[in-house]
This record gives C-alpha cells, sequence and structure tokens, in this order.
C-alpha cells in the first residue's frame, strides 16, 4: 500500500508522475498476463480436441473387447464345438491346415484390432496428460499475474483519489485567486480517412475516445491498449492477438516515413503498449487507468516500431 507524502500531496503533477510510475509497473505484467491467457485458450481448446480423438477410440475398444467375448462364450458354451470337431475330422491335412491358419489369423486380427486401439489411446492420453499439466501451470500464471496486477491497481485508484483532491484544491485556489479556468481541445480524430479496412478501423478507434481504460479489456465499454487496437482492427476484417507483443509479430513492419492512418505504433523496449496512427503524427490509445481512450503525440512515448496490418 503506498504511503502519501504530505509535502507533494497537494501537488497533482508530483501525483500524476507517481500514478505514471505505478503504471509503468503494471503495463508489462498487464500484457504478459494477455499473452498468458491467449495461451490459456490454445492450450485448452488442444486438449478439448485430444478428448474428443480418445472418446471413438474408447468406443472401438470396447466393442473389440465385447466382440472377442462373445466368441469366448460361445466356445465355452460349446457353441462352436461341432464347428471345430467338424474341421479336425475332414481328412485332409491340407484343409486342416487351412482352416487353423483362418481361426489364428481372427484371433490375430481381433488381438491387433485391440492393441491398436490401446496404443493410440494411450498415445493420446500422454499428450493429453502433458497439456493438462501445461495448462494447470499457465492457469496457476494467469491468477499470479491477475493479483499482481490487481495490487497495483489498487495503488493507482489511491493515487488517482489523492490526485483528484489535489486538482480540486487547486482549481478551488486558482477559481478564487484569479477567477480563471481551464481549456482543452483535441483535433479531429481521424485526421485523415484511409477508406477501406483501414478506414473501418480508424474510425471504430476514434469512435471510443472517451471510453475507459481497464486492463484486460477489449471493449465494447472500456479497453486496454492491445484490445482496442484488435478490437478496431477486426472491423476492417483482420483478427489481432489481444496482445502488444504477439501484434508485433503479426504485422508487417513499415518505416516511419510510411505510415498511414491505421498503422500501428508499437511503443517501450518490452513491446508493452500499442496505439494508433491516425495522421498528423498523432495516435488514438488506450494508455492507462489514469486516462480514458485519448488522442496522443506519436512521440509522447518512446517508440519500439511501426507495424501494418
Amino acid at each position: 500500500m503506498l504511503v502519501a507524502d504530505p509535502a507533494r500531496a497537494q501537488d497533482p503533477a508530483d501525483i500524476e508522475a507517481e500514478i505514471d510510475e505505478a503504471w509503468d509497473k503494471l503495463r508489462p505484467i498487464i500484457e504478459e498476463h494477455n499473452a498468458t491467457r491467449i495461451e490459456l485458450k490454445k492450450k485448452r481448446k488442444a486438449a478439448d480436441e485430444l478428448e474428443e480423438k480418445i472418446k471413438p477410440l474408447e468406443e472401438e475398444l470396447a466393442a473389440a473387447r465385447e466382440e472377442v467375448a462373445g466368441v469366448a462364450v460361445q466356445s465355452f458354451k460349446g457353441g462352436n464345438m461341432s464347428a471345430i470337431k467338424a474341421l479336425l475330422t475332414t481328412g485332409s491335412p491340407l484343409t486342416f491346415a487351412d482352416q487353423l491358419s483362418a481361426l489364428d489369423q481372427f484371433a490375430r486380427s481381433q488381438r491387433g484390432k485391440i492393441a491398436r486401439a490401446i496404443d493410440a489411446k494411450e498415445a493420446y492420453e500422454v499428450e493429453k496428460a502433458d497439456l493438462d499439466e501445461i495448462i494447470d501451470e499457465l492457469a496457476e500464471m494467469e491468477e499470479d499475474l491477475g493479483d499482481r496486477a490487481e495490487k497495483i491497481d489498487e495503488e493507482i485508484e489511491e493515487l488517482e483519489e489523492r490526485y483528484d483532491e489535489a486538482l480540486a484544491e487547486q482549481q478551488a485556489s486558482a477559481t478564487t485567486d484569479s477567477g480563471g479556468g481551464t481549456s482543452s481541445g483535441s483535433g479531429s480524430c481521424p485526421v485523415s480517412d484511409p477508406g477501406g479496412a483501414a478506414g473501418a478501423a480508424v474510425n471504430f478507434a476514434c469512435a471510443q475516445v472517451g471510453k475507459p481504460y481497464v486492463w484486460g479489456s477489449g471493449g465494447p465499454d472500456s479497453y486496454d491498449c492491445s484490445g482496442l487496437t484488435s478490437a478496431a482492427w477486426e472491423q476492417g476484417g483482420v483478427s489481432l492477438p489481444h496482445n502488444a507483443a504477439q501484434q508485433r509479430n503479426t504485422v508487417a513492419s513499415v518505416n516511419r516515413s510510411d505510415l498511414r492512418p491505421g498503422d500501428l505504433v508499437f511503443y517501450y523496449s518490452d513491446l508493452s503498449h500499442v496505439g494508433m496512427y491516425i495522421g498528423g503524427n498523432q495516435v488514438v490509445q488506450a494508455s492507462n487507468p489514469n486516462r480514458p481512450v485519448n488522442v496522443a503525440p506519436i512521440d509522447q512515448q518512446p517508440i519500439h516500431s511501426y507495424g501494418r496490418p
């Protein structure tokens, strides 16, 4: 839990700097959490597919065993004794050998069918056991990352409360002293509409401006950074993973001089943030819990690279 510094508590700029510092710790955890969640979903799907492969093998195995058991029961009851006695008294050594071979082939066929089913079933079960182990590890990792993120999130919320109080005091003081106020303006978003799939993505992203940042969220009421860009490009018919680093690995690289609206701008050396270029050296982004989805200068944060879906 953060302890407020009385000397700094009344300065909104200082508190905002603390928020940004806490956010710097939270941002990579969020992206790691998103990546873990994606991998966990894939492994669970693979485990379900293996389970579907195992079911028919179990049915095949049960049917083969039932067939063998049926033959054995009939033989025990004497149902096949007359046929076997007839085979043994044909008087023809060649026919006798052929018939023994036929019986042996039937036995081998049944044994082979059972053996193949058992081998296949065991192979799938080994693979599924390995997957289940990975799933357990990923689920534990996801829970741990979620706990760590929530603790930092609580720190940020506490800082935001201090920030709001300090800002209110500052504004009240400014109004009393000079009767002044604040003004703000946001340029058009997007600066230019590229049309097509990129246009659909950009216009969707711009329509989310003002919605709250919530880590791990992909809309429609709130977003984190990669949740916003993946949801936006989905409108353009392109599927992107809900993780900034994985998006970087998915899209083609472009140079800054070739940037056009809809391109993705990746930030920080650990690729823990992504925004969407809208033209005019600006991006629309879901940057951190202290700000809603917003339009910002492209160079407001350290750039890693650029990509085009």
